[in-house]
């Protein structure tokens, strides 16, 4: 058994049944070893769709993707859709061929000293030099990638290197199975102590409650204690958005603190919040809200993120320990945002007009898709809407990059769906901006026999910064184009496509979408002047109460 061969072998020892990747002289070896192996290669058209689809692999399945890429230029393509996946804690291993190692101490074709360039975007890399560490390699790529928090790793297979022979004794290394610690209990009495000073109490939900499987111990808690909670965009679907207690999503900026209550809680208690989600300082500016940190892993330093005190362990043994010492507050000022953010989502329900109104479009998405669906964003305008009001019913639902927030990743994101859920509906949502940035990726769809749909909400210009400059400028400059007859795209592809040209066409199109079998894009001209309201009307709203 060679290198090459024996990795293989410890891909299938820790579960894996697919690797996503693009072919290349330096990983030839490596190709033949895993499909040998019984190891389904999906081929890409780019290798930053490989490591997107890797990337949303790991956020639904909660075990790593893997991406294979070339040396040099093929690895360099990956860097992107890896670093997405260690922001926004998905676990990824991404696997590199190399130039031989006679030729990496010097200038050679192709050669880039990998490991140093996915150092900054991993939470573990290295070379394999020598046979006999493959398998020590392979399950610390593994465990690094899949333990909290999660992220991406990397391991780089010189070409000589993959052909050495392996010493028999080595075989792959079996995965153990870390089980969360519980807290202390002077940390749990201090929490309650804590909880007791409190009059406004607001809960932030991010994505380690998903993670960690704690959605319905977070709901009971609430439920029972009457507390109003608010996620991040990554947090989606923690509780469900129909939810009385359910007020918002944080990650808009400017009026945060604001929109979801953090301006009158005088506790927060963090759960499963990491400070990449959304930056404390934007719903703690004055330092004033103490903080309650509750998460298997320890809080990460930061002035505006100082807890008074810290529950590290299991959330799900954490929350129902604090429960039961605790009684239910009565209904506060933050309790009436959730009636606030649901009339601003019905605003335009029947609205007519064209181009569509964001806030109609997402409830006719809504409509259309199972509550156990999935919808997977990619990132512009268009995902400030969606993480605001799409009306999220189950967690891990709504795919939102927002740890990186890197464009192009609805198309890849939506296969990789597509293949670990085949029962669901799939629908990717991509700005006219975003859109092209990975389109090439439909024939990647067709070939692996991967329907879904995939709206693109068209307006002619990145949206968001438009936004920004109108906000900080008093006028845009330079965020305009053109954009291709998307029908015509769509079907050059082998897929088909249709443009949405009035409000009522878009549910039949959606619903007509779902019964092809093949990929379909739906344009849908927005109106993009909605995009640039909704900061400043929310807050007017909330402020007004």
């Amino acid at each position: 058994m060679n290198t090459a061969q024996a990795l293989a072998a410890c891909l299938v020892n820790e579960g894996v049944k697919r690797v996503f990747a693009l072919p290349g002289e330096e990983v030839m070896e490596l190709m033949e070893a895993m499909l040998d192996h019984g190891i389904e290669l999906v081929i890409t058209r780019h290798e930053q769709g490989a490591a997107f689809m890797a990337d949303v692999t790991g956020r639904l399945t909660g075990e790593a993707g893997v991406c294979m890429a070339t040396l040099g230029p093929g690895a360099a393509n990956l860097v992107t859709g890896v670093a997405d996946a260690d922001c926004d804690r998905a676990p990824l291993v991404a696997i590199t061929g190399q130039a031989s190692l006679d030729r990496t101490h010097k200038e050679s074709h192709q050669y880039l000293d990998l490991v140093s360039l996915f150092e900054p975007i991993t939470k573990w890399n290295m070379q394999i030099k020598r046979p006999l560490t493959v398998a020590e390699s392979v399950r610390t790529a593994f465990r690094f990638a899949e333990q909290e928090r999660p992220g991406a790793t990397h391991i780089d297979v010189p070409e000589d290197v993959a052909l050495e022979t392996v010493p028999d004794d080595i075989g792959p290394l079996n995965p153990t199975d870390p089980k969360a610690h519980v807290a202390r209990k002077s940390q749990v009495d201090a929490a309650v102590a804590l909880l007791k000073t409190a009059r406004h109490p607001l809960i932030l939900a991010g994505n380690g409650v998903i993670r960690g499987h704690s959605h319905e111990y977070l709901q009971r808690f609430a439920e029972t204690l009457n507390i109003p909670v608010a996620k991040t965009f990554m947090g989606k679907g923690i509780i469900s958005f129909d939810h009385p207690l359910s007020i918002g999503t944080l990650g808009l900026q400017a009026r945060d603190h604001v929109n979801c209550g953090f301006d009158r809680a005088d506790v927060v208690i963090s759960i499963g919040y990491d400070l990449i989600e959304y930056a404390p300082a934007n719903w703690n500016p004055d330092k004033r809200i103490k903080v309650l940190h509750v998460d298997r892993s320890p809080a990460e330093v930061d002035a505006h993120y100082m807890p008074t005190q810290e529950v590290t362990g299991d959330c799900r043994v954490a929350l129902s320990q604090m429960m039961e010492q605790l009684e239910p507050w009565p209904d506060g000022p933050i309790h009436k945002l959730h009636s606030l953010v649901n009339a601003e989502l019905q605003r335009y329900r029947d609205d007519q007009s064209m181009p569509m109104k964001p806030q109609r479009v997402l409830l006719e998405m809504r409509d259309v898709l199972a509550p156990d669906d999935i919808l997977i964003s990619d990132v512009g305008a268009h995902k400030i809407w969606i993480a605001r009001m799409f009306p999220t019913i189950r967690p891990n639902t709504c795919i939102i990059s927002n740890g990186f927030a890197s464009m192009g990743i609805a198309l890849p994101g939506a296969i990789a769906a597509k293949l670990v859920h085949p029962e669901r509906q799939i629908m990717a949502v991509a700005g006219d901006g975003g859109a092209l940035m990975n389109i090439q990726e439909l024939e990647t769809a067709v070939r692996m026999n991967t329907p879904f749909v995939m709206l693109v909400w068209t307006d002619g210009r990145y949206g968001l910064i438009d936004w920004k400059q109108r906000n900080r400028y008093g006028h845009s400059r330079s965020v305009s184009f053109g954009n291709p007859d998307w029908v015509k795209l769509a079907e050059s592809f082998g897929c088909k496509g249709v443009k949405v040209a009035t409000a009522d066409e878009l549910t039949p199109a959606m619903q007509w979408g779902y019964e092809q079998t093949v990929p379909v894009i739906i344009e849908v001209p927005i109106d993009g002047e909605e995009n640039m309201r909704l900061t400043q009307q929310m807050g007017e709203v909330v402020c007004s109460m």
